[in-house]
């Protein structure tokens, strides 16, 4: 999202409202004998075989670049495609975010709220995008619900969120919600090269219901030529099963390791958010608890394991940092498609960083023509 460059809310009074004491703001998956952890990237398992189906490129300086040989990471004809949703089939961020803020509003009475583009990039700015201190000081300018006690506020804030969940949700799978210009033609290029593209959902930040229906904006016949990798296909696939019958064996010191590293975790962000609020800069930190970054994981090598293609030579295209991390861990090569959300996010650990598909920015040859090493 290119944050515009409003410093201040400009306020022009109007009338006062019964819901709110405000003015209101308007801005211009065979076993082996050796033991082995989910996120090992030595273990590459396969089970089935499946028919195949802008912008500038900035390549880190750790990625090695070269024409295309078999003696390398893959051939022309070795190689796969895996999508995330978020970020990469869609912008929901830029499309719908404020949006839903905006309907939140209005389902709950809120005549005097509502979030131009300048007014949301300005709170977007100096909150560094967390939602939570948009609304606080946003009602702090403002002015809050009049019939609002004091001690409710925090229990306010949390039901506006929930109702702009629920608003975004809508919003996401409604026809209005455009898919990135360039990735049918990616879709197609893909499929018309023999390159096996597969559609993850298992870890969707929306739910998977709603990166299916997402998904379903290709149409029935570019539906046809990928492949998706949803929860029940990650349970199926031979890698989970393997990771199941291992967990069956771990041991009490080993779950209260995990449960160690989500505590770290947490404590981790309070104090990094903490420093941020003081210094009033964006910090960004990875907090991708172990259990998800398992999830993510096991999404992967099931999407490896459905295109038939060693994991070393599947492609993560991101638009997320928890993708990333687990393919990271696996030796899967990412290459991050930034988005509205992500346009000023680093991403010290992905192979390359594309502003988009298409001309100058992700094309299928333009990765036939790279070797994308997996180590970043």
């Amino acid at each position: 999202m290119e944050i515009t460059s409003c410093s201040t809310l400009y306020t022009h009074p109007i009338k006062r409202t019964t819901s709110c004491n405000c003015f209101y703001f308007h801005a211009a998956l065979n076993l082996p004998t050796t033991r082995f952890h989910p996120s090992s990237p030595h273990l590459s398992v396969f089970s089935r075989s499946v028919s195949s189906v802008g912008k500038s490129l900035r390549i880190r300086t750790p990625v090695a670049l070269s024409t295309t040989s078999r003696s390398n990471n893959y051939s022309s004809q070795e190689l796969a495609v895996l999508l995330e949703v978020e970020g990469v089939l869609v912008d929901a961020y830029r499309s719908t975010n404020r949006q839903a803020f905006n309907e939140a509003f209005r389902k709950l009475g809120l005549d005097c709220a509502n979030w131009t583009d300048p007014v949301y990039s300005d709170l977007v700015r100096k909150n560094a995008a967390n939602e939570e201190r948009m609304l606080i000081m946003y009602f702090n300018r403002i002015g809050w619900p009049t019939s609002l006690p004091t001690n409710e506020k925090e229990s306010f804030i949390k039901s506006v969120l929930r109702e702009k969940k629920n608003a975004s949700d809508e919003l996401m799978v409604s026809q209005s919600l455009p898919l990135r210009p360039g990735v049918e033609d990616f879709i197609d290029n893909a499929y018309d090269e023999g390159i096996p593209v597969i559609i993850l959902t298992a870890y969707s930040k929306s739910g998977e219901e709603i990166a299916r229906s997402i998904i379903n904006k290709l149409g029935p016949e570019r539906i046809s030529k990928v492949k998706i990798v949803g929860n029940e296909e990650t349970r199926q696939s031979l890698y989970s099963e393997v990771v199941r019958g291992q967990a069956k064996h771990s041991g009490l010191d080993e779950q209260l390791a995990k449960e160690a590293m989500k505590a770290a975790s947490a404590e981790k962000q309070r104090i990094a958010e903490k420093v941020a609020s003081a210094l009033k800069l964006s910090v960004e930190i990875n907090t991708t608890s172990s259990e998800s970054l398992d999830k993510i994981i096991c999404a992967l090598r099931a999407g490896a394991e459905l295109a038939d293609i060693p994991v070393s030579n599947c492609i993560l295209i991101a638009g997320t940092q928890s993708g990333v991390d687990g393919a990271e861990r696996i030796g899967m090569p990412r290459i991050v498609l930034r988005s509205s959300l992500t346009s000023r996010a680093e991403f010290p650990s992905a192979n390359a960083i594309m502003d988009g598909f298409g001309v100058g920015g992700l094309t299928i040859t333009r990765l036939r023509q790279r070797t994308w090493s997996s180590d970043a």
